[in-house]
């Protein structure tokens, strides 16, 4: 039998990233508590209020952006605001994928269920009837500024309702009309500055930080998995990771960082036999771990904080307060989350940065045991080398990305909007650098699968030892070349999959280890 859905109160309870990637996949259903139907129908009676009494309010009976000191006449209210979303849908390239738009849909449910926003039961459960049914409309990843919310991107998530744009559904795209067909359904008539509330808001760049808080996270999760292969596959030095080191400089991503190493290294024989060697100390990629995957760590924390805050607010225009006090201000300004996703991007490529270092560290045959190129017989055989131009190519390419899409502005709307954050550009070149990087990280996972071999009979860890024998299941140690593409597509797939991470923690449970980490709950949560 199926386990039974949680489930989350819209605009009552508290979001979290992973609440809202949970009820994206159906793990927990959204509802409207009564308290919060109370209060969104008070809102949009408050919005009606207004045009009964035709006082002006901009976007309700005015004009939007620079026609903002036009006139609309009580009768022409609902038709403003279909045209608002006709004329704003303007986005272009590739569809975004259906998660990010389920989630734009959830992150907007909540907003306007705070009751600030003026939205009419009708149209929230419009809404929610495409997030249960898994309609998802089609959303072009081009086009937004991040000023005055995620505008293209919303009007197209929203063309559905009146009846236009297309969406995914049961496989396929298809059209609304064929959508409404197949499910009985008619458009609906937005009312007074529905169209508004719709598409003023951040949910584009809000649902691209929810997906990177967990991809990101991830990555520094296997960053810290894989580097403790290779400083054992290389037989790196212990000392870097000492707890009496990072308490004389207490972040406390370098200190969470290593600790989980010395845990994962626990009963290693293969270091125990490095401990009376000659070196004296490690190249940065293996002794710097703590203080470059911490400082990432960091900037996830950071991410996590303005994100949370940032999903649990309401961020179209104008606010209705109350009866009294309608506000036109600029919470839609989407220059709080722009900021932390170029932080973000930034952490992400150093992850792959450093991830690439190691991987040519392996190659050069300075560490006692393991041969150049991570092969016996080279010279007919080009061995691992051609693995690192992939990954080198990859870490250029991120560093190309890292310039911070919020440090530009091109002033629109005829110079009423003329600072806009382009926080869509920081989420989307975000996303892209952690493709990037899981492809880094999956070839430094192959090649300190190799360099392990080298060390045997010596034992690993019991916890790194179990992540070899997986490995080996899918991609064989290489004797000689084979097609090592194939390789890596394996190993990305075990990335993605999750199930490196999942085998480190089922090892740590049936051994009775624990995470030697003093802030655990802190980087494990969001």
């Amino acid at each position: 039998m199926q386990p039974k859905p949680e489930s989350f109160s819209y605009g009552e309870d508290h979001l979290t990233a992973s609440q809202a990637l949970s009820i994206c996949s159906g793990q927990t259903v959204g509802f409207l508590s009564e308290g919060t139907k109370t209060r969104i129908k008070k809102s949009s009676a408050i919005v009606q209020n207004i045009v009964d009494k035709e006082e002006p309010v901009y976007g309700i009976n005015t004009g939007f952006g620079p026609l903002c000191t036009t006139s609309i006449s009580k009768e022409e209210t609902t038709i403003l605001q279909s045209n608002i979303l006709q004329s704003h849908s303007v986005g272009v390239g590739e569809p975004i994928s259906d998660q990010l738009a389920k989630l734009m849909l959830i992150l907007k449910v909540h907003a306007l269920a705070k009751g600030f926003s003026g939205i009419r039961m009708e149209t929230l459960e419009r809404i929610l009837w495409h997030i249960e049914s898994d309609a998802i409309p089609v959303v072009p990843r081009q086009g937004s500024v991040g000023a005055s919310g995620d505008l293209a991107p919303l009007s197209h998530l929203f063309l559905p309702l009146i009846g236009l744009g297309k969406v995914q559904y049961k496989g396929k795209i298809i059209t609304t009309e064929q959508l409404f067909t197949e499910a009985g359904l008619k458009p609906i008539e937005l009312g007074p500055k529905e169209g508004l509330a719709l598409i003023n808001g951040t949910q584009f760049i809000t649902a691209h930080a929810v997906v990177i808080l967990e991809k990101l996270q991830h990555c520094l999760k296997h960053a810290d998995i894989i580097g403790a292969m290779m400083l054992e596959g290389l037989q790196g030095s212990m000392k870097p990771f000492f707890n009496e080191l990072h308490e004389l400089r207490p972040f406390k991503g370098n200190q969470h960082v290593a600790k989980r190493i010395r845990t994962l290294l626990q009963g290693s024989e293969i270091l125990e036999d490095h401990i009376d060697c000659e070196r004296v100390q490690d190249p940065y990629s293996l002794r710097c771990i703590p203080q470059v995957h911490g400082a990432s760590r960091n900037a996830w924390l950071h991410l996590k904080e303005l994100l949370e805050i940032e999903l649990n607010s309401v961020t179209d225009n104008p606010v209705i307060i109350d009866e009294e006090l309608t506000i036109s201000g600029g919470n839609f300004h989407g220059q709080p989350l722009a900021m932390v996703l170029d932080y973000a991007a930034l952490a992400a490529a150093e992850l792959g940065n450093i991830s690439d270092r190691r991987i040519y560290l392996a190659l050069e045959g300075n560490s006692p045991g393991v041969p150049k190129l991570l092969m016996e017989d080279t010279g007919i055989n080009s061995g691992y080398m051609i693995l690192q131009y992939t990954s080198a190519a990859l870490v250029s390419e991120n560093k190309s990305f890292c310039f911070p899409a919020s440090a530009d502005s091109i002033p629109t709307s005829l110079g009423q909007e003329d600072h806009v954050s382009m926080g869509s550009i920081s989420g989307r070149k975000a996303l892209h650098i952690l493709d990037n990087v899981e492809k880094i990280l999956a070839i430094e996972l192959l090649t300190a699968a190799q360099a392990f071999e080298y060390r045997k009979p010596l034992k690993s860890g019991v916890v790194l030892d179990e992540i070899h024998k997986h490995i080996r299941t899918k991609v064989p140690f290489a004797e000689k070349d084979r097609v090592f593409a194939h390789d890596i597509e394996k190993g990305v797939a075990m990335l993605e999959s999750g199930e490196i991470i999942e085998l480190v923690e089922q090892t740590m449970k049936t051994n009775n280890l624990e995470w030697e980490a003093p802030f655990l709950e802190e980087f494990e949560t969001y």
